[in-house]
């Protein structure tokens, strides 16, 4: 099957039809896969020469930055029936991705019932439960019988999310419970749904998508409501959504930790200049902070003229300070997303991390201590082995801080966290050191 996906990916355009054959031979999963491992013009060939149905399920089952560059190829004329076949939520986040232009026409091709659930979506602000619930929920009241629901369920269910989880309202949307698909089959036909309702846990569509899917996921459940603030039903988060939100947010994290923005798409598949920039301004942040260390130094320059030795050690303590305390960020910044650390627990964090710096410190110190004291001398190595300690001690606890301070901003973690914290420490850190060369050293 990789050959057959390598050589439909290097078939030129001009013999469409050889490669329409191939893909009839192709699974779903693996025209996926060859979509997204090409440019945006082959990827709208493909989805030409698919039958439409096929051609429908390929296009939904796109990540929202393929489905946007598709569209772009394919003009928003001829993707309307893809459009279409979208949830809300999934046309809400392909819409953020087009131009104003393309969105306003696209919206208006819709049917109406179409068009208002869409709405409803992004009525929410982005990044709220709301922007990513489906509000596809079928209306099942306490007094309709076993038999009302069934037969209500299999006349919608092409309509509904999901008809697993099965929340319960009054008649003006206030959620009373929810019950389950198995419990209603296996209730006689007879008994009133209200009868069948279980313990089940919301979210409020205002609430952060992120915080809720991470809380919602280890419950182990299908689906749950979704709720306004006067306890109305207006939509359903389901596993899959929440599983998709996490890992979307677990990607940006991981790129934006390491100074660069997520791709969003294949590496292979996504053209240079994105590459360039999604980086160059990370680095260009960097090489700026940078400036302060050079400050630092040039302010204690008669300090190295007079020890030269000082400068081996630089590179050590600004790399062992910017380590701890990214490492003290990434901890707080997953604490943060799990819900287990929240903004007003930063002086419990700051004191955690601070005894966390001071044992680092001690064991990175004492060990610095012997190794430059054998090779250095006693007072370079009580100069080396009481900066690693400061600096540890330092560095945990302004990265355990920099993460919810950023959340209190309303700054991502990721990207607010660990260029300040570069910055703070290797400027920090060389304050120490030359602080302490200078008393121990009486120059």
């Amino acid at each position: 099957m990789k050959q057959i996906m390598r050589s439909a990916k290097d078939i030129p355009p001009e013999d469409a039809e050889e490669l329409q054959t191939m893909l009839s031979d192709m699974r779903r999963t693996d025209i996926i896969q060859l979509i997204e491992r090409t440019n945006a013009d082959r990827g709208a060939l493909i989805i030409r020469l698919l039958p439409q149905p096929r051609a429908t399920k390929v296009f939904d089952a796109l990540d929202t930055m393929h489905q946007a560059s598709i569209t772009h190829a394919l003009g928003s004329d001829n993707v309307t029936s893809f459009f279409d076949a979208l949830g809300p939520e999934d046309r809400a986040m392909l819409l953020d991705e087009l131009p104003a232009e393309v969105a306003e026409t696209m919206l208006q091709e819709l049917q109406p019932s179409a068009r208002d659930s869409t709405w409803t979506v992004l009525g929410y602000d982005k990044g709220t439960l709301g922007r990513r619930m489906s509000p596809e929920v079928p209306d099942i009241f306490p007094g309709m019988t076993v038999d009302e629901v069934v037969a209500k369920l299999r006349e919608g269910a092409d309509d509904v999310e999901t008809i697993y989880t099965l929340p319960v309202i009054e008649e003006d949307r206030t959620l009373v419970g929810v019950t389950t698909l198995k419990r209603v089959f296996t209730a006689d036909g007879a008994t009133p749904v209200g009868e069948l309702l279980e313990e089940w846990p919301s979210a409020k569509a205002t609430d952060g998508a992120e915080e809720t899917a991470r809380w919602f996921l280890p419950l182990d459940l299908l689906a749950i409501p979704v709720v306004d603030d006067a306890h109305k039903l207006v939509g359903i988060l389901t596993v899959d959504d929440a599983h998709d939100i996490v890992e979307h947010a677990d990607t940006e994290d991981s790129a934006r930790s390491g100074g660069s923005e997520p791709l969003q798409q294949p590496y292979l598949a996504t053209p240079v200049g994105k590459l360039v920039r999604s980086r160059i301004v990370w680095l260009a942040v960097l090489a700026l902070s940078a400036l302060l260390t050079v400050q630092v130094l040039d302010i204690f320059e008669s300090t190295l003229e007079k020890a030269v030795v000082l400068s081996l050690f630089i590179p050590l303590l600004t790399g062992t300070g910017g380590n701890t305390g990214n490492q003290a960020a990434t901890t707080v910044t997953r604490a943060l997303a799990l819900g287990d650390v929240r903004k007003r627990d930063i002086v419990q964090v700051m004191w955690r991390e601070l005894r966390v710096g001071v044992l680092l410190g001690a064991v990175l110190g004492t060990v610095g201590f012997f190794l430059a004291w054998l090779v250095y001398g006693l007072p370079i190595g009580a100069i080396i082995g009481s900066t690693l300690f400061f600096v540890c001690a330092l560095s945990a606890t302004v990265g355990g801080a920099m993460p919810i301070i950023a959340k209190a901003v309303g700054a991502d973690p990721a990207v607010f966290s660990n260029p300040f914290i570069t910055t703070f420490c290797d400027a920090a850190g060389l304050i120490i050191y030359f602080l302490i060369a200078k008393s121990v050293l009486g120059i």
